[in-house]
């Protein structure tokens, strides 16, 4: 990289050479990138044109306002950036020329024709480029010459070829650019633009929408779904330049050195501002024309952000007791780890009468990672349904109420969310030993290890509710804690008096005595279950 030399101009110079086989288009290419050509430039000395070939080194140049991140290093020592490009030869004979040129430029354009491939000078050129040069950009050259319906494919195909051989080099994971300088070959009139040499000289042009804050000239912003950023080089509002965009403008935003197949359609971001999911708690409500079934394990269409991936879903919602009232739960309530939830096999609609439904959540497992913000609106889908059965394919909608961003999710955060499923079992209340305690039996088999079911929820059929706190013998017997304590009409009926055998005055039969025994009270057993035994 060299000063202009006159202080008036205040121009930087930087030094592209133009190498490559012969034949591959490297002076086509330099003439459709060039402003300004010397006396030797593209071909002019008579020998040159008599032969068809690049017999000694041609100098051409354009100029560019000077890139805001050179202008923050140089500060006003310059005011513009001139290209001059080195077309060197590429005949195997003019190799002293070819190395010569390389040794006074600062970038390589290895220009690659996309119908032959690498050839001989290619190789070399690449060679004398790692010896001379610290960077390279490959330009695959004549893509006009490929068939319109398989031009990108070939392109792709020599792109990754291409990336291959380069894989063991100081240029691995260089920038490849397809253009046709000059379309319809060397004869072909003046008329014929060139194809994507704007790309080469500019970049990568994105457009969209700013969603949020603002974006300004130079800023650097990250492509989340490929963990790469990029920096802003210039922006354009319907073709006319500005330096800084808001919520609202519809922009389109130049950067370099990207290429535009790795991207069809996403967001793009300040670095580090939006977090890529495996899965997310989100808050759900069933759109009433969606006429299928809504049940647990089953997958949709969720559309999160700006992407539509394959999810498998979990309903749960609160206990019956917990159920508000008659208005609609708003869907952006923040979501708390603090309450129990209770699991659902399907999810739950209300009334018949046109009641609103429960406040409901749903856990959503992404097949493949998603980008997107919290408590964006979510959106789930049967989109695979047949589109001639008339029908609503749009299922269900929600806010993204949590994520994580952890991959191992289900060791290090499903565990916070205490999720349970309900079972019932009876068994029977044999006696009570104070006012807070009674002795259960007939729920477990003497082997069953009751230190899994410490803690578990159990009702008595009078309606107190208890907990299991431990066991009692070696029977399968154990206690209950009632914190409320038991009430006076409950410990009348489990009193030992009460329990004891009543003897009936009076009546005999057949010599034989009949006693009354108090049956023991009933009691509802309530199975908690962890949500990571649920939601595996």
């Amino acid at each position: 990289m060299t000063d202009a030399g006159d202080a008036r101009i205040k121009t930087l110079n930087f030094n592209v050479g133009v190498l490559g086989h012969v034949d591959s288009g490297k002076t086509s290419l330099a003439r459709s990138l060039s402003s300004i050509a010397s006396t030797a430039a593209f071909d002019k000395n008579p020998q040159s044109r008599e032969r068809g070939i690049t017999l000694d080194l041609g100098f051409s140049s354009f100029t560019v306002d000077l890139p805001d991140h050179l202008r923050e290093t140089c500060g006003d020592q310059y005011d513009s950036l001139q290209f001059t490009l080195v077309d060197c030869p590429g005949h195997a004979s003019l190799i002293r020329t070819i190395i010569g040129g390389a040794q006074i430029i600062d970038l390589m354009m290895l220009v690659v024709d996309v119908v032959k491939g690498i050839q001989t000078q290619t190789a070399e050129c690449l060679l004398i480029g790692e010896l001379t040069c610290p960077g390279m950009v490959v330009v695959l050259n004549k893509t006009d010459l490929l068939p319109p319906a398989k031009r990108q494919s070939a392109i792709d195909k020599m792109t990754k070829r291409l990336h291959k051989t380069l894989e063991n080099t100081r240029f691995k994971e260089c920038p490849v650019i397809a253009v046709a300088a000059k379309p319809g070959g060397p004869e072909a009139p003046e008329t014929d633009e060139p194809q994507g040499v704007p790309e080469l000289m500019e970049g990568t042009v994105m457009t969209g929408t700013v969603l949020q804050g603002a974006l300004a000239v130079n800023d650097t912003v990250e492509i989340p779904t490929l963990k790469v950023t990029k920096k802003v080089k210039s922006m354009q509002m319907f073709r006319k330049p500005v330096s800084r965009a808001v919520q609202g403008d519809r922009v389109g935003v130049c950067v370099t050195q990207f290429d535009p197949k790795l991207l069809e359609r996403g967001v793009v971001c300040c670095p580090g501002s939006l977090p890529t999911l495996h899965a997310a708690i989100i808050s759900v409500r069933k759109i009433v024309y969606f006429k299928g079934p809504l049940a647990t394990r089953t997958k949709f269409h969720i559309t999160v952000g700006h992407e539509t991936v394959m999810a498998r879903v979990t309903f749960f919602g609160l206990h019956a007791a917990e159920t508000p009232g008659s208005a609609p739960f708003p869907l952006d309530t923040p979501f708390t780890y603090d309450r129990e939830y209770l699991y659902q096999e399907n999810y739950t609609v209300g009334e018949a009468g046109g009641g609103p439904d429960p406040e409901q959540w749903a856990l959503l497992e992404f097949e493949r990672p998603v980008t997107c913000p919290v408590l964006c609106l979510v959106i789930g889908s049967k989109l695979d349904t047949d589109i001639n059965a008339n029908m609503c394919r749009l299922a269900f909608q929600g806010h993204l109420l949590e994520g994580f961003e952890d991959k191992a999710y289900g060791e290090s955060t499903l565990p916070r969310l205490r999720i349970c499923k309900v079972k019932h079992k009876e068994g029977q209340v044999e006696r009570v030993t104070d006012d807070y305690t009674v002795i259960g039996r007939s729920l477990f088999k003497k082997e069953t290890n009751l230190q899994l079911f410490l803690g578990l929820k159990v009702v008595l059929s009078t309606g107190e509710a208890g907990v299991i706190e431990g066991g009692f013998g070696q029977s399968g017997k154990f206690k209950i804690r009632v914190s409320e304590g038991l009430r006076p009409d409950t410990k009348l009926l489990l009193s030992s008096s009460f329990k004891k055998k009543a003897k009936v005055a009076g009546r005999r039969s057949q010599g034989r005595m009949t006693s009354l025994e108090h049956s023991p009270i009933p009691l509802a057993f309530t199975c908690i279950s962890n949500a990571t035994s649920l939601i595996p």
